[in-house]
């Protein structure tokens, strides 16, 4: 087995600003608006939490719609990590850009979503592994998206003709990375939280999620 502490790898949270309304929309009919965006909060948290778990990695989150936010700061001080803005674009365009960047400094980069709390240290290290012997390395979602993905070089077609934010991006992305001549690895599946019906998973994460439930 590889020894991951000799990859110089970078790994990146992706997250909005947890501005109520604007995130977490399919979850304001259960959790109102400003639950939806404490909740996010909380994700966002979470998944830095992780990503300070992986000893060998350096940190980053990449915010949207700028790195303004007060939230940001506080992430930044609290887990240390460097902000970096998204910029414009669709998802893949904006994970591409990322990508090049981290790799101008990094042997690999990975990017996780901050909706992925089912993702571990593990997986990352996992997928750090990996790059030593694919170009990209996936974690498909259980909603047909993926939740992590690992890179050890970038082309400049690799996100196109993916429909995001479908039950088809997971099998796009692949047919894409197999266009462009990219060898992939596929990590285990795991979950995001999107709707109510993912709700009832946060409740079984341990340790439990940093969150005040409605009700509770």
């Amino acid at each position: 087995m590889v020894d991951k502490a000799t990859v110089n790898a970078l790994v990146i949270v992706f997250a909005k600003a947890p501005v109520p309304g604007d995130v977490k929309t399919r979850l304001i009919s259960t959790l109102g608006a400003e639950g939806a965006a404490m909740l996010h909060a909380a994700l966002v948290e979470r998944a830095l939490d992780t990503v300070t778990r992986v000893k060998s990695a350096t940190g980053a989150l990449y915010c949207a719609p700028n790195s303004q936010h007060s939230f940001f700061a506080e992430c930044a001080d609290d887990f240390s990590v460097t902000l970096y803005e998204q910029g414009g674009g669709d998802l893949g365009q904006r994970m591409r850009r990322a990508l090049e960047n981290g790799l101008k400094s990094y042997e690999v980069v990975v990017i996780i979503g901050a909706d992925c709390p089912s993702v571990t240290s593990k997986d990352i290290d996992a997928a750090i592994i990996a790059t030593k012997q694919y170009d990209v390395v996936l974690n498909p979602a259980a909603d047909g998206g993926y939740v992590l993905i690992a890179a050890s070089k970038v082309q400049a077609a690799m996100f196109d003709n993916i429909d995001w934010g479908t039950a088809q991006v997971f099998a796009q992305q692949l047919a894409q990375l197999e266009r462009c001549g990219m060898r992939a690895f596929i990590g285990p599946e795991r979950w995001d939280v999107d709707t109510p019906d993912d709700l009832a998973k946060l409740r079984t994460l341990s340790p439990a999620l940093n969150f005040f439930w409605p009700g509770a």
